[in-house]
């Protein structure tokens, strides 16, 4: 068997159970801080944790898949290691990044949304001498 098929194979077999690992653990602790955020709706905190959870895969798995060829040449053992650590060093680095990524949207949501409400203004007072007009016309 070529040395390269034997790289990618185990490229594959390292980078997506990493991938699955970091999307579980997005998913469990989202699903927690989500919660938080969407008392009022839990529902709404399921399908938002679900959908970011989608997208990380989507993302993580295109990015492993386009970053699986390489033209380098595969002669010995030591250049399937060496190919393999760039690109599961690669691959980790870019899900760490993600997982960053992904606890600064849940914490911008969560500030968000925890964030005192504004108080709505009072309507002006009219000058005094202005004429008092409804806000609408009168039938």
């Amino acid at each position: 068997m070529d040395r390269v098929v034997v790289a990618y194979a185990l490229y594959l077999l390292i980078s997506i159970p990493l991938t699955v690992l970091v999307a579980r653990t997005l998913s469990k602790h989202g699903r927690t801080f989500l919660a938080e955020v969407f008392a009022d709706s839990p529902g709404l905190a399921n399908a938002v944790n679900q959908l970011l959870v989608v997208g990380f895969y989507l993302v993580s798995l295109g990015f492993v898949t386009l970053f699986l060829t390489s033209h380098a040449d595969v002669a010995t053992a030591r250049a399937v290691f060496e190919l393999l650590s760039v690109k599961v060093g690669v691959v980790a680095l870019i899900l760490g990044v993600m997982h960053l990524t992904n606890v600064l949207v849940f914490n911008g949501i969560r500030r968000r949304h925890l964030a005192p409400k504004p108080e709505p203004r009072p309507a002006p007072m009219p000058y005094p001498g202005m004429p008092q007009v409804p806000p609408f016309p009168a039938p």
